[in-house]
């Protein structure tokens, strides 16, 4: 009995379509011819997962890892402070927040964060030995961000020729630095220090929020 071409040409193109657009639906017509394959290995796929380890790489969520010091337990710790009252300066401020924050000895490891909360001074990590770099990096910024003697510079002045300076310094350095935490010391290179940095000529009193996460000593 010949076979209609029309009738074949359709089958195969519905079979396509499938194929193309449907691929689970030829996974699920499939799945009956391998269901006696599956039935006869399920014993032998079952011992061979018996054998994976239960802490390998990819550790199940049960498994428990006892190479970690479970004795080391996490916190946070969050102060606020103010710093000495300085004029326009840099100044190496490391042993004031070591004073005022006595809880670092109390971390096996973490992070401390210091955020300045103003916008005309800032924050850095530099130079700890010599004073001249403070002094230098003071002059080498007047020079980025002069005063504006003539008054034709910038438009913000409401608190004085130093105050718009003020502000391009402060973006320019930034208002916060992190520093790590390791065996109860502040983990900083042998020639580095915390600076504090005033911009404005005249004293001010400047405020710190600290923040410190880590492992505490077990």
């Amino acid at each position: 009995m010949p076979v209609d071409t029309n009738l074949r040409n359709t089958l195969i193109f519905l079979i396509i379509f499938i194929f193309a657009f449907f691929p689970n639906a030829f996974q699920l017509l499939l799945k009956p011819l391998f269901l006696p394959f599956e039935l006869f290995g399920s014993d032998s796929t079952a011992s061979k997962r018996a054998l994976i380890p239960t802490c390998g790489c990819c550790p199940p969520a049960e498994c428990t890892n006892t190479n970690l010091n479970v004795n080391m337990a996490s916190g946070w710790l969050q102060k606020q402070f103010t710093l000495p009252s300085k004029s326009r300066g840099s100044y190496l401020i490391t042993d004031t927040i070591v004073k005022e924050l006595p809880e670092i000895k109390n971390y096996k490891i973490g992070l401390l964060h210091l955020f300045v909360q103003h916008t005309s001074c800032g924050l850095s990590l530099n130079e700890n030995w010599d004073s001249d770099v403070r002094e230098d990096m003071s002059d080498a910024l007047d020079r980025l961000a002069p005063y504006d003697k003539k008054g034709d510079l910038y438009r913000h002045d409401a608190e004085g020729e130093d105050d718009m300076p003020a502000h391009i310094k402060s973006a320019l350095v930034g208002a916060s630095v992190s520093v790590p935490i390791k065996d109860g010391k502040l983990a900083t290179g042998t020639w580095q220090g915390i600076w504090y940095l005033e911009f404005r000529a005249a004293k001010h009193s400047r405020r710190v929020v600290a923040t410190i996460q880590g492992a505490k000593m077990s």
